[in-house]
């Protein structure tokens, strides 16, 4: 790497978080990216606020060990807890996985029913919930947590009936509220995509947090005019807190392609 290369870090509790990896390398693929996933701590969810914010902190500080452009918190419960310590901690733009995806929704609705699914840590903490309603108060929010959804994809059941069954019994409720907005509030749930969709038919807008989330480190980038030049490759670095082995494994089903090399760290 040249001399003053400067990075767009990203960190998640562990694997999800490569889904807004892939959106942002494929909108901008001349950007240089760090990742680190701290999987040693997964899941967030489970932990006290206190205690989301110092394993956030001390992601950020790992990460900071590079010159950044932006920082992405691309974990639902550390965008809904610690974004704002971040934020006023930290110089440079912090991009979260919340706001972008509920201002998609805010947008396209036509009916003013949304519904947000997510895992049960992020829907009991009523992020998306708060955040839609702070937006406009007149639309109604329904909120569903899938928690399977996260090991049917870690275990490449994707496109499994076992899948449909149990997107059915998660997502029957939502369709009979007659939502026309679905946020798909965990970055592990893009994988699950076509089966969700399946289920809610093609009435129902897909709002994929991961891709608005790209979208929005574009506009940071632009807006400091910290752009790379079109046409290069950009540099990837994979970073893990535990078990790089099982990290590159699951990563390709994220990602479509092998991660050539994954390194453990202590933070």
């Amino acid at each position: 790497m040249a001399k003053g290369t400067r990075f767009v870090g990203i960190f998640d509790s562990g694997v999800g978080g490569l889904t807004v990896l892939k959106e942002i390398v494929a909108l901008l693929p001349q950007e240089h990216i760090i990742y680190l996933g701290d999987t040693a701590r997964v899941p967030y969810g489970t932990r006290s606020p206190k205690t989301v914010i110092k394993y956030s902190r001390e992601n950020v500080r790992f990460l900071r060990r590079w010159e950044l452009k932006v920082l992405v918190v691309a974990c639902n419960t550390s965008s809904s807890v610690s974004l704002p310590t971040l934020k006023e901690e930290n110089e440079i733009p912090v991009v979260g996985v919340i706001e972008p995806g509920v201002r998609r929704a805010v947008e396209v609705t036509r009916t003013g029913r949304i519904g947000v699914i997510g895992t049960e840590g992020t829907i009991r903490s009523g992020a998306y919930q708060r955040r839609i309603r702070e937006m406009d108060p007149h639309l109604q929010v329904f909120a569903t947590p899938c928690p399977l959804f996260v090991p049917l994809v870690e275990e490449g059941w994707i496109d499994d009936p076992i899948s449909r069954l149990v997107a059915h019994r998660y997502l029957r409720p939502l369709k009979e509220e007659g939502i026309d907005v679905l946020i798909l509030g965990c970055t592990h749930y893009p994988l699950l995509e076509g089966v969700i969709r399946e289920v809610m038919g093609e009435g129902v807008e897909l709002i994929n947090s991961a891709k608005e989330t790209a979208k929005e480190v574009k506009r940071q980038l632009e807006r400091g005019g910290m752009l790379e030049p079109p046409g290069a490759e950009g540099e990837r670095k994979f970073f893990v807190t535990d078990n790089p082995d099982k990290f590159t494994e699951i990563g390709k089903r994220f990602l479509g392609v092998r991660i050539d090399r994954v390194e453990e760290v202590e933070l």
